[in-house]
């Protein structure tokens, strides 16, 4: 597996790959890879001979509350988990390389963008849309594999692939979960056991809407309700939205009975901030 820190090497190995007969799948990361990055890889390598991984911490993407130098650097664990999972190469630019000097540019998707996520961290799907926007100017890609906890984000850059009609084919893959049904995340590095524990009331919240959605209820208030009535019931988490949403617009609906839609949650618990979703 080959490393490389700037375009022009990432694009000339991209370039042999393709000589080669290759199809070129991507997975954009800002490592801390756990089992659910690891699995996108997996996935990328099904479907693309050579998987280009993107190790790069996004400045962009933060918000003025949220501390860039705090987000952990794991990269020689990243190295050897994309290399185990089937990476062809791992592409770790610098930000002052990829970020040209005085790059006023970005890649605002109006809408799917406002709400949910949107809302409470204002400027940061500009940044996630920006850059993705340019890793796969970058790679130049056949396909990119996405996970679905990301559901916004992943409505986001959908959106933004269509409208600018980037050559990339979308592929969302299933959410991976810890053993007792939390979704894998980063963040959950800094939750206590007693945390981790509290925080499977977000999951159960979402399967007490999914059972009410299956057994035929399409009012939204009432599904929300049931969800919010399980997360109530944990004290320690500090819901920051619930919502049923269209899954391709992120707006909040009223009814589930003619659109695709989703439960997305997002709680604060201590200083930790964790984000679900789950099909309706």
């Amino acid at each position: 597996m080959e490393v490389v820190h700037t375009i022009p090497d990432l694009r000339a190995a991209v370039a042999r790959a393709r000589q080669a007969g290759k199809a070129i799948g991507f997975v954009p990361t800002m490592g801390c890879l756990h089992e659910g990055h690891l699995s996108l890889i997996r996935r990328a390598k099904e479907e693309a001979a050579f998987v280009v991984v993107s190790i790069f911490v996004n400045p962009t993407q933060f918000g003025p509350n949220e501390d860039l130098s705090k987000y952990p650097r794991t990269f020689e664990d990243d190295r050897r988990g994309c290399e185990a999972a089937g990476a062809s190469l791992i592409f770790a630019p610098a930000a002052a390389d990829f970020y040209p000097p005085g790059a006023s540019t970005w890649v605002d998707v109006e809408g799917v963008s406002a709400k949910l996520c949107g809302e409470f961290r204002p400027g940061h799907f500009r940044g996630v849309a920006t850059v993705v926007a340019m890793l796969f100017n970058a790679a130049q890609a056949d396909l990119a594999v996405f996970g679905r906890k990301d559901l916004q984000q992943l409505a986001v850059i959908r959106r933004m692939v269509r409208d600018l009609h980037i050559p990339v084919r979308i592929i969302a893959h299933e959410t991976i979960r810890e053993p007792n049904g939390v979704a894998m995340s980063s963040r959950n590095r800094y939750l206590s056991a007693e945390q981790m524990t509290q925080a499977t009331a977000i999951p159960a919240a979402m399967t007490a809407a999914k059972a009410l959605a299956q057994a035929g209820v399409t009012d939204a208030a009432r599904l929300r309700d049931a969800a919010q009535a399980v997360l109530a019931a944990q004290p320690a988490l500090k819901p920051q939205y619930c919502e049923i949403v269209d899954l391709e617009t992120m707006a909040p609906v009223a009814s589930t009975a003619r659109v695709r839609c989703a439960i997305a949650i997002a709680c604060h618990l201590g200083a930790t901030r964790l984000i679900d979703n789950a099909d309706l």
